[in-house]
């Protein structure tokens, strides 16, 4: 494995099984410092898999993971996200009763209080720090018109750009996508493209699981392409573009 300068998350010969099948097999890889790394890969090849092991919902059979220079599987995933990893998932997780802004309100106190639980006339509703800077998250996720709005009633890919934000005010220093822009339109797709290079911009350091390779090859420092729970190629979104073996297993598919 190549050495990598400032290295914030290094999955070391990570392997995982479930009964007889091998979801992961030393899978080894890092991610630099506010860098978009991708990680490619048919259906079913692990890559949803390896997220979970990275934040803690999955335990590894072998191998860790080390996120600036803490085992992260010594920790629960709230450990974990207190330490600075957030992640999106495939399907959105967000509070659909309530409205937008309680929706990114709540993670910036549960980080604060260590907890989810809160009092809706509790006081902290009323800080305007954190209230400001939902609304200005918001703003910045072209949802501050519908900010007042159940969170329910959103579109898919609102609701995918919701819980971004529901990430985003927690300040990870690590942010792992699951399929951003799955199930949006092009032009929302478009929207969270230029959402992540501003982010980029900003200097955080984000894994990206995704399929569009429009989006991939739009944001990638750098790609691992996963299949059948191993990773068979690493390298630029050039390198990779043009490796046979990626073509064979995985871009060929698509073209």
């Amino acid at each position: 494995m190549e050495t990598i300068a400032n290295t914030v998350l290094h999955v070391a010969d990570v392997s995982k099984s479930f009964g007889g099948l091998k979801a992961l097999t030393d899978v080894d890889l890092k991610v630099a410092e506010g860098t978009v790394h991708a990680i490619i890969g048919p259906n079913g090849a692990g890559k949803s898999t390896l997220l979970n092991v990275c934040i803690g919902r999955i335990p590894p059979d072998t191998g860790h993971v080390i996120f600036n220079g803490e085992v992260l599987d010594q920790h629960s995933p709230h450990e974990i996200n207190q330490l600075g990893v957030s992640r999106v998932f495939q399907t959105p997780e967000i509070f659909a009763d309530l409205t937008l802004l309680d929706n990114v309100m709540i993670p910036a106190f549960a980080k604060r209080d260590g907890s989810f639980k809160f009092n809706a006339l509790s006081s902290v509703f009323r800080q305007t720090d954190i209230r400001d800077e939902a609304e200005h998250i918001l703003q910045d996720l072209g949802l501050y018109e519908k900010a007042g709005d159940i969170a329910g009633s959103l579109s898919r890919g609102d609701k995918r750009r919701l819980e971004m934000g529901m990430c985003l005010i927690q300040k990870p220093k690590l942010l792992l996508l699951d399929e951003p822009t799955a199930g949006m339109a092009r032009h929302d797709t478009n929207t969270t493209i230029e959402l992540l290079k501003r982010l980029k911009e900003r200097g955080m350091t984000k894994v990206i699981i995704e399929h569009d390779m429009h989006v991939v090859f739009s944001l990638a420092d750098r790609i691992s392409v996963l299949a059948q729970g191993k990773i068979i190629a690493e390298g630029t979104p050039d390198e990779v573009r043009n490796n046979p073996k990626v073509k064979e297993a995985y871009l060929g598919e698509a073209h």
